[in-house]
């Protein structure tokens, strides 16, 4: 009985281990001096693209909000924004690794919320995986577990936060 836990720890260890260094790794990295002047968030694939002059750069599995299908309409309501939006400032320490703020909510989600006598919510990212949890790596991407936020593994937000300039373009469809 003593040698099986002994095995069985030794396995789940390595699979630690193991998936450590594949959430550590990126395959097909960026080249050092790649900028993207737009992200485009397929709510429905989800998938981030970083695009330069409209030309792909690579693209990214994400998780999204604990109700993703929907347009996010409130507060709360666990919804991913659509819409063009805009990178307007970085959070280089989140409890999400890192994030890039998205400017949601634009005026018309404000009027559209207001007109509904609600809050339109705010506080939107393209972050990381939570502190102290990133060797799940893209195991993340199997539940839409954020709060409305998209998110990709900390070495994908590295490479993202590195691309992607103050004031890129962040478009989000459905």
């Amino acid at each position: 009985m003593k040698k099986l836990i002994i095995t069985a720890m030794i396995i789940v260890l390595g699979i630690v281990a193991a998936l450590s260094i594949k959430a550590r790794r990126l395959e097909n990295p960026l080249p050092a001096n790649a900028t993207a002047d737009k992200i485009l968030v397929e709510k429905s694939k989800r998938r981030l693209t970083l695009l330069n002059k409209n030309t792909p750069l690579k693209t990214y599995e994400i998780s999204l909000g604990r109700e993703p299908v929907e347009k996010k309409t409130e507060e709360g309501d666990g919804r991913t924004p659509e819409g063009i939006y805009s990178i307007d400032r970085r959070k280089l320490n989140s409890k999400y690794h890192r994030a890039l703020h998205v400017s949601y909510p634009s005026a018309i989600d404000v009027a559209q919320a207001k007109a509904k006598g609600v809050s339109p919510g705010g506080d939107i990212m393209i972050h990381g995986l939570p502190n102290g949890i990133g060797f799940i790596g893209n195991l993340h991407t199997k539940r839409d577990w954020t709060l409305g936020c998209i998110a990709v593994t900390n070495s994908e937000i590295e490479e993202i936060w590195r691309a992607v300039p103050d004031g890129a373009t962040v478009e989000i469809l459905h």
